[in-house]
């Protein structure tokens, strides 16, 4: 899941006390759930009427990989008596370094079905609702409405704020966690009540720049530890019960083992939500236009198969640039590939290192990072430079299956 660097407004003061209770007690617990939740129900701050509380409150996760994996099973074993899954993906062998909800037997099989089967597992008094697509604008709003609290745990931006406008339009709050590498963030965004993520982030970073996990890697542990703290701020906020951290962004080191505030304010200039927009043209995932799209030249998997031969009878003569990370080249690699870092080449110090007067072509895992390298070359004046459709991924699928993934 992907990382950002905080940039913010002025700070100021959050709130000192908690808020009201999000949820309505339920009616009476059960002799078995008494048995269950003794451990909470002693504690004075939660006692009966929090318990009460997480047995009638519905929280949505949207993601059950890294973040959503833990965060699922403790809102599980705390009782929570809705837990929705909004996830459309499979497990991978990959996963399991960290999403810690699923097993060896469930790679193949639906993250969300894996998940409620956990989930049952852990606390057969949950209801589990699925939502085995890809969150939309298009069916955000209808899913969320059947919710009293968000809980993000996605990799990529246009989710995020897909996320954020759909809460901040049905007046809803939402938990928010980030990771990448030994790198944490947690905050909490309730438009109705202080900051939303757009007075943190009122632009995306540039497509590229922000590597997400599966590109920039991740301590497996740091799922735990981040997406602990996001459980227990949806507990705190179904409950009513200590001070949330709407107007905090928590941020976590795990090599230095620290943890450090920044304070966020809501910006009374920005524009209010209104409606759902297109994020990924937001983000600049997508092309302006059809004309913009067909001028971004690229080449297929198939395609670089063919030049990789012709080169190697000495029949044609191109540079291949592996633009990715160090570790990742040392996963698996095209053969014939050079290894030039993007964010050595976006700051001009690789530059000297590509030939002008020769083709280039350049590939990353899966598109993004040679596509954001390419308009930067094309920026320099490189006129013979494409891209591989799809990166390494699609390489391996077409042409080197026995390859791994990762």
């Amino acid at each position: 899941m992907g990382n950002e660097t905080i940039t913010s407004g002025p700070a100021q003061s959050a709130a000192q006390h908690s808020l009201p209770p999000l949820v309505e007690p339920a009616g009476s617990l059960t002799p078995e759930e008494v048995q269950r939740y003794s451990r909470h129900l002693i504690i004075p701050e939660v006692g009966m009427p929090g318990q009460l509380r997480l047995k009638n409150a519905r929280v949505l996760v949207i993601g059950a990989g890294g973040l959503g994996s833990p965060a699922l099973l403790y809102l599980a074993a705390a009782g929570v008596g809705t837990l929705g899954i909004v996830d459309d993906d499979v497990v991978e062998a990959s996963n399991l370094q960290r999403q810690v909800i699923h097993g060896v037997s469930d790679v193949g099989r639906a993250k969300a079905e894996s998940a409620r089967s956990s989930i049952e597992e852990l606390n057969p008094g949950v209801d589990v609702v699925l939502h085995r697509v890809r969150l939309a604008a298009s069916n955000a709003l209808e899913i969320f409405a059947g919710y009293d609290l968000i809980l993000d745990g996605t990799d990529n931006f246009a989710t995020r704020y897909l996320v954020n406008d759909a809460a901040a339009l049905l007046g809803k709050p939402y938990v928010w966690g980030s990771i990448l590498r030994f790198d944490g963030q947690v905050s909490v965004f309730w438009d109705a009540h202080g900051p939303n993520y757009r007075d943190l982030y009122p632009q995306a970073p540039p497509p590229g720049s922000v590597p997400s996990c599966a590109e920039g890697g991740v301590l497996g542990v740091l799922c735990a530890q981040i997406g602990s703290v996001m459980a227990n701020e949806a507990v705190k906020l179904i409950t009513g019960i200590g001070r949330p951290l709407l107007g905090r962004v928590l941020i976590f080191d795990a090599l230095a083992m620290t943890w450090r505030e920044l304070r966020v304010r809501k910006d009374p200039d920005a524009a209010p939500i209104t409606a759902l927009g297109d994020y990924e043209a937001f983000c600049g995932l997508l092309p302006a236009d059809d004309d913009a799209a067909a001028a971004v030249p690229v080449v297929t998997a198939a395609e670089l198969a063919g030049m990789l031969a012709s080169r190697q009878d000495g029949r044609s003569r191109f540079e291949l640039i592996d633009v990715r990370e160090p570790g990742e080249y040392s996963i698996v690699n095209i053969p014939g590939a050079r290894l030039l870092p993007q964010g050595r080449i976006l700051s001009g110090e690789l530059l000297p290192e590509l030939p002008r007067d020769e083709d280039i072509v350049l590939h990353c895992k899966s598109g993004a990072r040679s596509a954001a390298v390419l308009a930067f070359l094309q920026q320099q004046g490189f006129v013979r430079v494409k891209h591989l459709e799809g990166g390494i991924l699609e390489w391996i699928r077409q042409v080197e299956p026995a390859k791994p993934v990762y």
